[in-house]
């Protein structure tokens, strides 16, 4: 983890050579909002295995490629180097990965390769993401690379049927507010910071080059074409042999989507979803707590002031002069002081919140259909009865 906050401020070290922009279109050089992310196979195709190797821990990665006019275009990706269990020396392993990730951007600008980092990859299990580690992360990839996004993989999730591929930026509120690490109840409402507005979510799109394109295009031609209508009328029946094979056509019987096993996928889901409902309870609990004590410490000084107005009236009705002034009926004290700086942070309840709300989308994404199925199952399996008796 420790490879990953420092990869941006390690690649700062590295010299850029100067590069001739002459004879380019001055709109296509403008910094614009970026809108989408374009993803090219092969760099898909490499997060996809390097996610794999390492199920079930967190793999990582670097993002190479170009921002064109807000549509930022990955051309290229490497992974980082995982830290190793035996090595003890935390200092060593970072300054090592920061000198991997140096050596992998020239030897790709040698050999004329993309070398612009727009951001980095990581894996999850379950759409489990949402911590403090992958904010803190983006937030360095952004100050440093102002269009940088994470790509978050998911193979879980893939492996349902979906490919899960998500990309996400910091939003420019969040950014200031994080700079100055004050996530206070008044400094929220002032910023309109929701849970959602947190990270902003950008379309992707896998972008094939013309090659790939052109050879997906001729073994589609090859596999799917049948013969011509005129050979099909000449030749018997009995002789056509269709050319798509029985076990990959698509309209062969494919009894996998009546599995009806989910118990084990939503019992995951579940038990995580059920531990982050206990962490927001927690965090729930500390911000009660805080709130109880500086309700007490206020009412004690809301008491001190009243009973020094009232002996004040007391006096002025005596025609005595009053014995507190102005500045004594206005109390200050230090404890309320130090209750009022402590106040906690609200970003994890934030992130605890994200989570539940991601596990709660899963859920609903996956019972569906999988309450579908089961209820097709129960009517076939009377209409079986009803025929059987």
């Amino acid at each position: 983890m420790a490879t990953k906050l420092n990869a941006a401020s390690a690649l700062r070290k590295d010299p850029i050579e100067s590069i001739n922009l002459e004879g380019l279109d001055p709109a296509l050089l403008a910094t614009k909002p970026l809108h989408e992310v374009q993803l090219d196979a092969l760099v898909v195709l490499k997060i996809v295995k390097h996610c794999r190797d390492y199920q079930p821990t967190t793999a990582t990665g670097q993002l190479l490629g170009i921002d064109v006019a807000g549509s930022l275009e990955v051309t290229n990706c490497f992974p980082f180097t995982s830290k190793s269990h035996d090595d003890q020396d935390e200092g060593a392993d970072e300054m090592d990965g920061a000198e991997y990730q140096l050596q992998m951007l020239r030897c790709l600008r040698k050999l004329n390769f993309d070398a612009n980092t727009v951001g980095w990859y990581q894996s999850t299990y379950l759409g489990s993401f949402w911590n403090q580690s992958l904010i803190e992360t983006q937030y360095n990839y952004q100050k440093t690379f102002a269009q940088s996004v994470v790509i978050v993989y998911d193979p879980t999730r893939t492996t349902q049927g979906n490919l899960c591929l998500r990309a996400l930026r910091l939003s420019d509120t969040f950014m200031e507010l994080y700079q100055n690490r004050k996530f206070t109840m008044e400094s929220l409402i002032q910023h309109k910071l929701t849970p959602t507005s947190i990270f902003q979510s950008l379309p992707v799109k896998i972008r094939n080059s013309h090659l790939l394109s052109a050879l997906l295009h001729e073994l589609d031609e090859n596999t799917s074409h049948s013969p011509s209508l005129r050979d099909s009328i000449s030749q018997p029946a009995s002789t056509f042999t269709p050319r798509i094979a029985a076990d990959i056509s698509p309209l062969s019987t494919n009894f996998d989507n009546l599995e009806l096993g989910a118990e084990a996928y939503l019992e995951r889901h579940l038990e995580y979803l059920g531990e982050t409902v206990e962490e927001h309870g927690q965090e729930q609990w500390r911000w009660q707590g805080w709130q109880r004590s500086l309700h007490k410490e206020q009412q004690r000084l809301q008491q001190t002031v009243s009973k020094r107005r009232g002996e004040n009236a007391t006096r002025a009705s005596q025609g005595l002069p009053p014995v507190y002034g102005d500045e004594d009926l206005q109390v200050s004290s230090p404890a309320l002081t130090k209750l009022l700086a402590s106040e906690p942070s609200r970003l994890e309840t934030l992130i605890i919140t994200n989570q539940i709300d991601t596990y709660c989308k899963q859920i609903n994404q996956f019972a569906g259909p999988a309450m579908s199925k089961m209820f097709v199952a129960k009517s076939v399996r009377q209409d079986a009865q009803a025929a059987s008796s």
